[in-house]
C-alpha cells in the first residue's frame, strides 16, 4: 500500500508542480516587455501563502516528504512570480502588493510558524496547522462556484474556461486518491470537494458550451434558480460572440468583482489572465468600432 501511496503522490506532484509552471510564459512575457501590463497579482500572493502553510505541514507531519516537495517546488514558484511582478509593477500597484505580502506571505507566515512551534505541542500543532491549510484550500475551491453561477444565468461559458474546470477535477482527483491511501483526513477533505467542484463544472461546461447565450430581451429562466432578472444582455449571432458581450450590463461591475475573486482564489493552472486581457482588448476595440459608426 506504501508503494502504491507514493506512485500515486508522485503522480501528483507532477500534476500539481505543472499546474505551478503554467504562469511562466506569462512572466517571460512581463520581463520581455518590462510591464506587469494588465496581468493580476493577487492570485501569486495568495497562492505563495497556500503552498508555504502545506509546506509547514508537510514538515510538521511524520511521511510528509510528498507534500513538502509539491508545495515547496510551488512556494519557490510563486515567490519567483511575486519578486518579478514586484519588479515591474507601477509604484502604485508596488505599494499595495509590498503591504500586502508583508502582512499575509511574512508576518502571518511568521506567527503561524512561530505559535506552532512554541506555543503548540504533539497532535494539536498538527491539528491546527491542518485546520488552517483546509479552510484556505477551500476557499480557493469553492471560488469557482461563483463562475458557475454566472454560466447558469448567462447561458454563456465565456466566465468558466475548460481548462479551468479540468485541472480543478484533475488536481483534486489525484490528491483525492493520495489521501485515501495515506489516510490523511485534511488533505482529503479539501481536494474531496475540489473533485465534486470540478466534476460539476466539467458537467455545467458541457451542457452550455453549445447552448446560445441570453437574447437581449430575454429574461433568465426562474426555473433555473435565480429568482430575479438581470436586465438585458448585448447579444451577436452565435459564433461570433464578442467575449463579454453576454454579460448583463447593469450587474456588469458585480460581475468584474465576482472574476476578481474568483483569479485571486483558484489555483494557478487556471492561468487566466490572457484571457482577461483578450477580454478587455475586445471590449475596447468593440467599443471603438461603436464610436466609429
Amino acid at each position: 500500500m506504501t508503494d502504491v501511496s507514493f506512485i500515486v503522490g508522485i503522480v501528483g506532484n507532477v500534476i500539481s508542480i505543472l499546474v505551478f509552471a503554467s504562469p511562466i510564459g506569462t512572466f517571460w512575457r512581463i520581463v520581455k516587455e518590462k510591464s506587469t501590463q494588465d496581468f493580476a497579482w493577487l492570485p501569486y500572493v495568495t497562492t505563495l501563502l497556500s503552498t508555504s502553510l502545506w509546506s509547514f505541514y508537510g514538515i510538521l507531519k511524520p511521511d510528509g516528504l510528498l507534500i513538502v516537495t509539491v508545495n515547496g517546488a510551488g512556494a519557490v514558484l510563486q515567490a519567483i512570480y511575486v519578486i518579478l511582478y514586484l519588479t515591474y509593477a507601477p509604484k502604485r500597484t508596488k505599494l499595495k502588493m509590498v503591504i500586502l505580502v508583508a502582512a499575509v506571505n511574512i508576518a502571518f507566515m511568521a506567527l503561524v510558524v512561530l505559535v506552532a512551534l512554541l506555543g503548540l505541542h504533539g497532535s494539536i500543532r498538527l491539528l491546527v496547522v491542518g485546520v488552517l491549510c483546509v479552510v484556505l484550500t477551500i476557499g480557493m475551491y469553492a471560488a469557482p462556484m461563483v463562475a458557475m453561477t454566472a454560466v447558469i444565468k448567462t447561458r454563456s461559458v465565456e466566465y468558466m474556461p475548460f481548462s479551468l474546470s479540468f485541472f480543478l477535477f484533475l488536481n483534486g482527483g489525484i490528491w483525492s486518491v493520495y489521501a485515501l491511501l495515506v489516510k490523511d483526513f485534511f488533505i482529503g477533505v479539501p481536494n474531496a470537494l475540489g473533485f465534486a467542484l470540478g466534476t460539476t463544472q466539467l458537467i455545467v461546461y458541457l451542457v452550455y458550451r453549445r447552448m446560445t447565450p441570453l437574447t437581449k430581451d430575454e429574461p433568465i429562466d426562474e426555473e433555473q434558480g435565480s429568482s430575479h432578472h438581470i436586465g438585458k444582455l448585448e447579444m451577436v449571432p452565435k459564433g461570433n460572440l464578442i467575449k463579454g458581450s453576454s454579460l448583463p450590463k447593469q450587474s456588469l461591475p458585480r460581475q468584474n468583482s465576482a472574476v476578481k475573486l474568483i483569479k485571486a482564489l483558484s489555483m494557478p493552472p487556471l492561468e487566466l489572465h490572457n484571457l482577461w486581457k483578450e477580454q478587455d482588448s475586445a471590449q475596447e476595440n468593440g467599443a471603438k468600432n461603436t464610436s466609429l459608426k
